[in-house]
């Protein structure tokens, strides 16, 4: 059998870990993560960041003279010219986020750009600054939902298609393969696809060392306090995971390494962070009830003052991948 035959029989494949209608069914379990990570900090990041916040990692690609606005404008430049996408282009954003990227669709090259998320809070500042979003699960959109498009992007959506039960049970890989099917499905013929993603990598520790008990400072801790902030989301391990499981439906077409433009990225979003603002402030001051009251919301807290993300990309725990795919 060569590999045009097997490529056509993987995607013919059904899900074989569980039911299609079981493993859709997810879709809710996985938005009340979503939510409990995105919508609970939606006023805080608005704050912080502005209404239509680029909430992804910048290209600096190592220039870090450069602002934080200006390494996002450069990334939405490069995607722009990777995947071809010119005026009236259709653009679909899996993990759309607070619509950084579907504002600028829209705004500077004219496409048509349409957002999914599960997050309410994301969805709802999308469609309150007139941009196309609605509440769907990225890793489930068939053509029937929207039709077919000419570009698709992940700008760190693809950090929560499998999940820490699909990692522990075998399973990531065929999740992964679901994923790119539903992607490969969704384009049309010629079309590309760009994802950024965060990896494990040579430094990660063995699942069973992850500790909220650890200390504060160690490694278990760390990654402990970031499965707080993503309670049900488990990540690739290297980029070559993700071209792997993408190899039977892509092409991968570019690579580049983005763990120390994340950490300057980190940075950035951290001033902005503590930059004082009077409704901000007002904000935090509305939550000091729950400081006593709730345990987790002091875990989350804990993750924006420690910025456990940052500490991985520096201690080399974890990695950055910026991929572009062209569809076979």
């Amino acid at each position: 059998m060569d590999q045009t035959d097997i490529n056509k029989e993987l995607l013919a494949k059904p899900w074989s870990g569980s039911s299609v209608s079981e493993r859709e069914g997810q879709a809710w379990d996985k938005k009340k993560e979503m939510d409990f990570t995105y919508t609970n900090i939606d006023k805080f990041i608005r704050y912080s960041l502005g209404e239509n916040p680029v909430f992804s990692n910048a290209m600096y690609l190592g220039d870090y003279s450069m602002s934080l606005e200006e390494a996002q404008r450069r990334k939405h430049e490069f995607v722009t010219k990777a995947l071809d996408i010119k005026p009236g282009s259709r653009v679909l954003d899996l993990g759309c986020g607070w619509g950084g990227w579907l504002k600028y669709l829209k705004d500077v090259v004219g496409a048509e750009g349409i957002g999914v998320n599960l997050s309410d809070g994301q969805v709802n500042a999308c469609r309150k600054n007139g941009l196309t979003a609605y509440i769907k699960d990225a890793r489930f959109i068939k053509p029937e939902d929207f039709g077919t498009f000419d570009a698709i992007t992940a700008f760190g959506s693809f950090e929560h298609v499998a999940s820490v039960k699909d990692y522990l049970e075998g399973r990531q890989d065929e999740v992964y393969e679901d994923y790119f099917r539903h992607v490969y499905n969704l384009l049309k013929p010629g079309g590309k696809f760009y994802m950024q993603t965060m990896t494990f990598e040579k430094n990660m520790m063995p699942f069973d060392q992850i500790d909220i008990n650890a200390p504060k400072d160690s490694d278990s801790y760390i990654m402990a306090l970031l499965l707080k902030h993503n309670p049900d989301s488990w990540i690739p391990y290297g980029y070559e995971h993700v071209v792997r499981t993408a190899s039977p439906f892509f092409k991968n077409t570019y690579y580049s390494d983005g763990r120390l433009d994340y950490v300057k990225t980190n940075r950035e979003w951290t001033k902005r962070f503590y930059k004082f603002s009077l409704k901000k402030y007002l904000w935090f001051a509305s939550l000091v009830p729950k400081l006593f009251t709730d345990k987790e919301f002091r875990h989350q807290l804990a993750i924006l003052r420690v910025r456990p993300n940052r500490v991985c990309f520096e201690r080399e725990i974890m990695g950055h991948a910026r991929l572009v795919f062209e569809k076979l």
